[in-house]
C-alpha cells in the first residue's frame, strides 16, 4: 500500500466513582478502543490471568521521546487518545503484503472523552492529508527526524513511529494526547473473531478486489477478515476515495459497539479469558497504559459510553487542486474542531459544513 507524499501522558482523572455497571454496559464501553475484556482482571482476582495478560501488553514511552515541548497537560477530567490502525506487514501481518521495512498509520482517530465520561467526540484524520510534520525523536530508534512541509499525515508514523504520530497530532491540534492505542491488521481480525463477528447491514453491493471484500445487499455477520476488508475498502463505494473509506470505518466502529452489547463474555470465564488474552495481544499502548491494572482503571472510567454517546466527524478538508489524491486541511474549520475539544464541547455542525469529508454516499452504505 505504498504511497508517496508530495515532498517525496499522564493518566488524567477518571471522574467520580459510580455504581458497578451491567454486563452489557461494561462490554460496550471497552469495545470502543478494541480492548474489550481488559477490565476482567480487576474483577476476577485470578493471579494466573493477571500475569498472563500483563505479559501480553506492549508499551512505548512516548513521554520520554517527546520531552516537555508539548501542549499543556490540563487535568480537567477529560481525556484525549490517539487511536491508530497500523498497516505493518511484518511478522504475522506478512499475509497482507510484502514487508517493506516500514509501516504507516492506515487509520487515525483522535478520541476526546468528555469530563464526565458520558460522551465522546471522534475526529478521523484522513491519511492523505497534507500537513506540516514537526521535528521529533523516534521512540523506536531514538533518531531525530527532521520537520517537513506539506507531507502526508501517515508519514509521521512511518518515519518516527508512535511518538512522531503523537507529536504531529499535537502540533495540528494544540491538544496534548493523554494516551496512545495502536492495533495492527492481525490483532484487529483476531479481536473481531473472538467477539464472534460484527453484524452490519449493507444498502448496496460491495465488491472491492483490493480489500478482498464482496458483499451482497442485506444483513451480514462479518468475521475478522471480512471486517478488515470493510474498513480498508475504498473502491466500489462512494467516490472511491479515502474519505469514503473513513465513513465505512466510522459506521463499523458503531456497529462493533452495538454488537458487543449482546456478547455474553462475562457469563463464561473461558470466553472472557480468551477475549482478554486476544485483546491484550492485539494492542500497543503508551507506557502509562501498558499494564492490566492501568488499562483496567482506564477502561473503568469509560463505562458510561455507548455508540449513541459517540459523535464521529472527519477533520475538515478539501481536495488538493494540484493532486486529487491528496487533501488539504481547512484551517479555520479545523480550529473550530480543536477549540470544541479543548472546551469539552461537541464539534459544531458549522465546522464540517464545507468539508469534503463526511459527504458522499459511502456513509449510507453500511449501518
Amino acid at each position: 500500500m505504498s504511497e508517496q507524499s508530495r515532498s517525496t501522558g499522564r493518566i488524567r482523572g477518571t471522574g467520580s466513582r459510580r455504581r458497578k455497571p451491567s454486563r452489557a454496559r461494561r462490554v460496550k464501553r471497552v469495545a470502543l478502543w478494541g480492548v474489550a475484556a481488559l477490565v476482567v482482571v480487576g474483577g476476577s482476582g485470578l493471579g494466573y490471568a493477571y500475569f498472563t495478560l500483563n505479559g501480553n501488553l506492549k508499551g512505548v514511552d512516548i513521554d520520554a521521546a517527546l520531552g516537555t515541548d508539548r501542549p499543556e497537560d490540563v487535568d480537567d477530567g477529560s481525556q484525549d487518545i490517539l487511536v491508530l490502525g497500523s498497516d505493518s506487514r511484518s511478522g504475522a501481518n506478512s499475509g497482507y503484503g510484502a514487508d517493506e521495512g516500514s509501516a504507516r498509520a492506515d487509520t487515525a482517530m483522535i478520541v476526546h472523552v468528555n469530563e464526565g465520561h458520558t460522551s465522546a467526540s471522534v475526529v478521523s484524520v484522513p491519511r492523505d492529508t497534507l500537513v506540516d510534520r514537526p521535528a521529533c525523536t523516534s521512540d523506536t530508534t531514538g533518531e531525530r527526524v527532521g520537520a517537513e512541509h506539506e507531507t502526508m499525515f501517515n508519514s509521521a508514523y512511518e518515519v518516527g513511529g508512535p511518538a512522531c504520530a503523537v507529536k504531529t497530532v499535537e502540533s495540528m491540534s494544540g491538544i496534548r494526547m493523554d494516551h496512545y492505542v495502536e492495533v495492527d491488521f492481525t490483532g484487529f481480525t483476531k479481536l473481531v473473531d473472538e467477539l464472534g463477528g460484527v453484524k452490519i447491514t449493507t444498502s448496496q453491493a460491495i465488491d472491492d478486489p483490493d480489500s478482498h471484500l464482496a458483499l451482497k445487499p442485506g444483513t451480514h455477520t462479518l468475521d475478522g477478515e471480512q471486517s478488515l476488508g470493510l474498513v480498508r475498502t475504498r473502491h466500489s463505494v462512494g467516490d472511491g476515495s479515502d474519505l469514503g473509506r473513513i465513513q465505512l470505518q466510522q459506521a463499523f466502529v458503531k456497529a462493533l459497539m452495538d454488537q458487543a452489547k449482546s456478547v455474553g463474555v462475562f457469563s463464561d470465564p473461558k470466553t472472557l479469558f480468551g477475549l482478554a488474552d486476544t485483546a491484550t495481544k492485539a494492542v500497543t499502548t503508551d507506557s502509562q497504559l501498558a499494564s492490566v491494572k492501568k488499562l483496567s482503571g482506564f477502561a473503568n472510567g469509560l463505562r458510561g459510553l455507548g455508540s449513541e454517546n459517540v459523535d464521529m466527524v472527519t477533520l475538515p478538508v478539501e481536495y488538493d487542486p494540484a493532486d486529487p489524491n491528496r487533501v488539504l486541511p481547512q484551517k479555520k474549520a479545523g480550529q473550530q474542531v480543536w477549540a470544541a475539544l479543548k472546551q469539552d464541547k461537541p464539534v459544531p455542525a458549522s465546522a464540517t459544513a464545507k468539508s469534503a469529508g463526511d459527504k458522499g454516499g459511502a456513509g449510507k452504505v453500511v449501518r
